[in-house]
């Protein structure tokens, strides 16, 4: 069970996410509705579900290993070489997070039903910019507006419980979000052990540094599948974590390819800076604890990218740059070839959006895969300009705090800190919250300057 669905909805997440990996489902929901509410049945079901195969005519090579992750992608530039003075590598290094910040909060009170989702009729996309418009802010030019006439008109509206410290009449720092959270961690991580840690330190980390109202989706399922494993072995690096580790990960958790895990890399790829292999790397390192095949490659994309961003300024080799890092025959880089392919056909903002939309709308609003796709989209159509890119990141619907902090973390460490416009940086008043110990609050270039420490420190 998670903290927020009970067992028949986990079930019925497995269907899907089952069928999703090539697996002949048919007949499995009227199982799971035969088997009543009764736990025993509904389990039998689980079972049979995590028992199949998938089918022999499924195309993709999906593998979770970093090996055999390695062996299935494209060639690439593993490392790139850039020969900036240090005051040019701190200004992309406080870009970087600048960027993650602004997006994240441009996208914050959007992460609501009515704009993941869609809602009367309506595409996300369209619930926001009937937002904007009924503020008066259309097109998107500054931060989310905090009220409204489409909230009367069509009923939709932003997630004020949660977000109202990033509404533009507001925002006067980055307020605490998951999506800063886990950047921080990824950054402490790289202070305390460098490049030795594995999947069972992540797990260490985020019990010593984590409440469980902290994580959502398959971090939550993950977090109690870890409880469980360290109740009954024991030892700093356990010689027998790898026996559980699938378990860890899969155990209940039909979460496992979904966004988690992608937003969770920005740290380790700081650290990474010019090297997306070692990103890429750290980022499958995180990313294994609690996702699998997809969920693990969007990380791993992601990460790459950013690291590719510290020195290569064409957003559509960035682009490539990540699809290096991950298998080229999985579901993954065929919805980023084919979103990458939308956004060079397609000029207009609104029209893209929604093309990317219907395209990719059969996923769950977080999972990996559409998310992913989005944020490619916003790159290429972005062509490197800072506001375009988080804002086509942020209208696209979905996940809409996470694919603009990640579209904001690589056009910020694209253009440096200097190059980034004064309307999305002042407001923040260089101050995040993350309810991290030490980083609440904390100076986001104090943040940049810890970030750009570690990378040099990695270097040696």
């Amino acid at each position: 069970m998670t903290k927020w669905i009970g067992l028949r909805d986990i079930v019925r997440e497995e269907i899907k996410q089952r069928g999703e990996e090539g697996c002949d489902v048919a007949g499995f929901t009227e199982r799971l509705e035969a088997a009543g509410m009764d736990e025993a049945p509904i389990m039998e079901v689980y079972r049979a579900l995590m028992a199949l195969e998938p089918s022999t005519d499924f195309k993709y090579i999906e593998p979770s290993d970093l090996e055999a992750i390695r062996a299935e992608r494209p060639e690439g530039p593993r490392v790139m070489d850039k020969n900036w003075v240090d005051a040019e590598w701190q200004n992309k290094f406080y870009g970087a997070w600048l960027g993650r910040a602004a997006g994240c909060a441009l996208g914050k009170p959007l992460e609501a039903p009515s704009f993941m989702q869609g809602s009367g009729g309506r595409p996300g996309w369209h619930n926001i910019k009937l937002w904007f418009e009924g503020a008066g802010q259309w097109p998107i030019r500054h931060y989310t507006p905090g009220e409204s006439t489409a909230e009367a008109q069509y009923g939709i509206e932003i997630a004020r419980w949660s977000s109202l410290a990033s509404c533009r009449e507001n925002i006067r720092f980055m307020e605490t979000d998951d999506d800063i959270r886990y950047t921080v961690l990824g950054l402490l991580m790289l202070e305390e052990r460098g490049l030795d840690f594995n999947s069972w330190d992540v797990g260490k980390l985020w019990h010593r540094r984590l409440s469980f109202g902290q994580v959502f989706t398959a971090e939550a399922q993950t977090y109690l599948n870890f409880a469980r494993v360290t109740s009954h072995i024991s030892g700093d690096q356990p010689d027998d974590w790898e026996k559980h580790i699938h378990w860890g990960r899969s155990y209940l958790n039909p979460f496992r390819e979904w966004i988690g895990a992608q937003i969770r890399v920005d740290g380790y790829a700081y650290g990474a800076a010019g090297q997306p292999q070692l990103a890429a790397e750290l980022a499958w390192r995180d990313a294994s604890f609690s996702h699998v095949k997809n969920g693990i490659y969007g990380a791993m994309f992601c990460s790459a990218m950013i690291a590719a961003a510290f020195v290569e300024s064409d957003v559509k080799r960035i682009v490539e740059i990540g699809l290096s890092e991950i298998p080229q025959h999985s579901r993954l880089a065929e919805d980023i070839a084919l979103a990458v392919q939308i956004a060079e056909d397609t000029p207009d903002q609104l029209e893209l959006v929604e093309k990317i939309w219907e395209a990719f709308k059969h996923y769950n609003c977080v999972h990996t895969n559409n998310n992913a796709a989005l944020c490619a989209a916003a790159l290429i159509h972005s062509g490197g300009d800072f506001e375009k890119g988080i804002t086509t990141a942020v209208l696209g619907g979905w996940d809409t705090d996470c694919n603009g902090a990640t579209v904001g973390s690589i056009l910020g460490a694209s253009l440096g800190a200097a190059a980034l416009p004064e309307t999305w940086i002042t407001p923040l008043n260089d101050t995040l919250y993350a309810e991290v110990s030490g980083f609440h609050p904390i100076a986001i270039s104090e943040c940049a300057r810890r970030s750009y420490n570690v990378f040099r420190k990695l270097q040696q």
